[in-house]
C-alpha cells in the first residue's frame, strides 16, 4: 500500500519497515498504542533485533517521529542513529511498560526529542 494515502488502518502498518535517514534498518512496526484520553496515537512499538522474531527488543517510539518514507512503501523514518536506539532502554514481548506512567512517557518522549502532545493546548 502506498503511502499517498493519509489514513491508513493500524493493522495495515503493522510490518511496515523503519529506517533511518542512513537508510540503515532500524526494525518493523509490531503495534500501536493509541491514547484514548487525548484521543491519539501516541507511541509506534517497534521490533528491532533478534531472528525470525526470537530475541526481538520493543521500543515504544513517539508516533510524531515517524515519517512516511518518500521513496519506499510500507516503510517509516525514524531520524535517529542506529546507536541511539541501541542504547535506550527497550522491553520484550512479555513484559510491556506501563505507557500511562507519566515518568515514563515524559523520559520516553524526552530521549527522542519529541514534543509532549498531552501537554499541548488548542
Amino acid at each position: 500500500m502506498r503511502h499517498s494515502r493519509k489514513t491508513l488502518s493500524a493493522s495495515t502498518i503493522m510490518d511496515f519497515n523503519v529506517e533511518n535517514s542512513a537508510g540503515e534498518s532500524l526494525g518493523t512496526i509490531e503495534d500501536v498504542m493509541v491514547d484514548l484520553d487525548e484521543g491519539c496515537v501516541a507511541y509506534a512499538v517497534l521490533s528491532f533485533g533478534g531472528f525470525l522474531g526470537f530475541g526481538d527488543k520493543l521500543f515504544a517510539i513517539p508516533w510524531s517521529k515517524l515519517t512516511p518514507s518518500p521513496d519506499k512503501d510500507e516503510t517509516f523514518i525514524l531520524d535517529v542513529p542506529k546507536e541511539k536506539l541501541q542504547e535506550m532502554q527497550g522491553f520484550d514481548k512479555n513484559n510491556w511498560p506501563d505507557f500511562s506512567d507519566p515518568q515514563w512517557r515524559r523520559q520516553t518522549y524526552d530521549y527522542y526529542g519529541a514534543k509532549h502532545y498531552w501537554e499541548e493546548k488548542v
